[in-house]
């Protein structure tokens, strides 16, 4: 795991109000980053923020048209910061995307290059948007992958299940929170 990091993905104020099931989401996600920075795995949260008026939102791309219409993710709003019990701390990198991918308008390939970095343990919030696109984008950058299914969330439980059952599972090591931790304890 010397050449890992895990990403913690749109996990932000709006977006879990948005999708939160009660099913204890936030405090797992908690423990999968305490656990990493137990095992010197580099925490590196990725966010979406749109500058203020959207220049980037072109009226052809419908979710993010959508979004704009709905009020969201606009870069500041309060809406838009990061999960209060997840926050970063210091050392722990932001990255600000503009799409979905965590790849997609920010510098996060830059940062994961730089740390020398080569493989990637994928959290966020939605499972059908950041997690897939992020993993996509991964696959085509050569990173090794491993998704926590249950450190994902998604506001169709379906497809989530989906995705983290037969999908992912193809290009990526898929496991639960529990059982990555139990790997990466430091002996």
């Amino acid at each position: 795991m010397a050449n890992s990091a895990l990403l913690v993905m749109d996990v932000q104020r709006d977006i879990v109000a948005m999708a939160d099931d009660g099913s204890g989401y936030v405090p797992r996600l908690r423990k999968a980053i305490d656990g990493a920075r137990a095992a010197g795995i580099p925490v590196i949260y990725v966010m979406i923020a749109l500058r203020p008026g959207d220049p980037e939102v072109s009226p052809r791309n419908k979710a993010m048209t959508d979004v704009v219409r709905a009020g969201l993710f606009t870069e500041g709003a309060p809406g838009t910061e990061i999960h209060h019990d997840i926050a970063p701390q210091q050392g722990d990198v932001v990255v600000t995307k503009r799409r979905g991918s965590a790849f997609s308008g920010s510098d996060l390939d830059l940062v994961l290059r730089a740390r020398d970095i080569d493989s990637l343990v994928l959290t966020g919030i939605a499972t059908s948007a950041v997690v897939l696109s992020t993993l996509w984008h991964a696959i085509d950058l050569d990173f090794g992958l491993t998704v926590l299914a249950d450190g994902c969330l998604d506001t169709d439980p379906e497809v989530h299940q989906f995705l983290t059952e037969k999908l992912f599972p193809q290009w990526a090591d898929v496991v639960a929170v529990e059982d990555w931790l139990k790997a990466i304890a430091p002996q």
